[in-house]
């Protein structure tokens, strides 16, 4: 229904039923088709990048920074890992200004 308190009785309190969600994902669907083939042919994808590829995951590239690390182990050499959780660096009413959060960062 559109609004409490109408009178669920009449077809006129009711919105009407809408394909448009169905179309936009199937739309979606074919850009993102058509988008990934293009990367694909042209190699503009990273070799490391595990979103949205098949056949990658949060464990291959779990996988990729341990076997980094060991590697580096196995030769000697010193292995620093830095992770930042950026989930509620955003997640604000206000604006985050970016140039204090670079400053920050550095």
């Amino acid at each position: 229904m559109k609004r409490t308190g109408l009178d669920d009785t009449d077809v006129s309190s009711y919105r009407p039923i809408s394909n448009l969600t169905v179309l936009s994902k199937l739309l979606e669907r074919l850009v993102a088709r058509q988008l990934m083939r293009y990367l694909y042919f042209f190699d503009l994808l990273p070799s490391l990048q595990s979103g949205f590829r098949p056949g990658h995951s949060t464990e291959t590239a779990v996988l990729r920074v341990l076997s980094d690390i060991l590697l580096a182990a196995d030769r000697g050499e010193v292995s620093a890992l830095v992770l930042l959780d950026m989930t509620a660096a955003f997640d604000t009413v206000k604006s985050v200004n970016h140039s204090v959060l670079l400053q920050r960062l550095q």
